[in-house]
């Protein structure tokens, strides 16, 4: 069943958190936090919705990064007991096999996930350099399907904004994907 999250809160604060990677190193929200920004995705393995784009996401984060100074990192907070393919081994597998140059962390407990709000995988958060949401929208028109190859890059071109001017666009597409895998 799809979900698809609420619109963007604008100015809501960036929650704060440490998580670990596949090979156990913590990391910060405040040293993942980029020059103009920062854009955190939860995604997962698994999901049919994120598999169609996951090529697409590794090209814009690395294009946010290395030419907007945005920080860029992915967590996942799927049940790895009920969803073993989203456990930290296949998630280190698949941050390889995809040239991930962002972190790729684990939120075994949730409740990083729950602190977010996020819903769905992928779900998109993008805050500006004061750590202000300024963007929780889709990637593109892909659905479990890739779109077309020329697409909009609404998320790319949200986080360009929000490096350049601080605000993301008013105008936004809700993401929509797999309902997080919740613990029972």
């Amino acid at each position: 069943m799809a979900v698809s999250p609420p619109v963007c809160d604008f100015g809501a604060a960036m929650p704060s958190f440490i998580l670990p990677d596949p090979d156990g190193t913590l990391h910060s929200s405040e040293d993942l936090r980029g020059r103009n920004g920062t854009l955190v995705m939860f995604i997962c393995n698994h999901c049919p919705y994120v598999q169609s784009i996951i090529d697409r996401i590794v090209r814009d984060a690395a294009a946010l990064q290395d030419q907007h100074g945005i920080g860029v990192v992915a967590i996942s907070a799927n049940d790895a007991a009920a969803y073993p393919q989203d456990a930290p081994d296949h998630m280190r597998t698949e941050a390889k096999r995809h040239g991930f140059t962002f972190p790729y962390l684990y939120d075994e407990t949730q409740d990083v996930a729950k602190a977010f709000g996020a819903e769905c995988t992928p779900d998109f958060f993008g805050y500006n350099a004061d750590g202000a949401l300024q963007y929780r929208g889709r990637l593109d028109s892909s659905t479990r399907q890739a779109g077309p190859a020329d697409a909009r890059r609404e998320l790319f071109e949200a986080m360009v904004q929000i490096a350049e001017t601080g605000e993301g666009p008013r105008e936004q597409t809700p993401s929509m994907g797999c309902s997080i895998k919740w613990k029972s």
